[in-house]
């Protein structure tokens, strides 16, 4: 078994522990305390959220302004469009943003939410038979004409 865990930097713990309780995850109290919370994401995935302090003890390289830069863009898969877009707006109510409007390719959405400091979540669905078959054959089989 393997667990995941991403570490995100933060400024402000408790408005970040309010935004993402507010997606419907949980805080694990065992690794929380006044520098992180540990957000449980799903069976095995964990959210991180450092204090930017915090984070800076476990590197020696440069903790980056997510305001202005990205490390990295972590993806959720949900079960529909429907889905992708209810947790969007719990998000959005929360105090995230959206850095950009919906994608649509056809056999998959997605949306980006920034939490409050600048860390991008992307949700996303795919059409289970386009994870299966690869986005080509999926679109090809939607319209075989061309």
């Amino acid at each position: 078994m393997t667990d995941i865990f991403v570490n995100l930097p933060i400024t402000d713990l408790e408005q970040t522990r309010t935004f993402y309780t507010a997606l419907g995850w949980e805080i694990n109290p065992l690794f929380s305390d006044e520098n992180a919370a540990c957000i449980v994401v799903d069976t095995n995935i964990y959210l991180m959220l450092l204090t930017r302090d915090f984070l800076a003890t476990f590197t020696d390289k440069t903790i980056i302004d997510t305001t202005t830069s990205v490390q990295a863009m972590t993806a959720f898969s949900r079960e529909s469009r429907a889905d992708v877009d209810a947790l969007m707006e719990k998000g959005l109510a929360a105090g995230g943003t959206a850095p950009r409007g919906a994608q649509d390719y056809g056999y998959m959405y997605s949306r980006d939410l920034e939490d409050p400091d600048g860390n991008i979540l992307e949700f996303v669905y795919m059409d289970p038979a386009a994870a299966e078959q690869g986005p080509d054959a999926f679109m090809e089989q939607q319209n075989p004409e061309g």
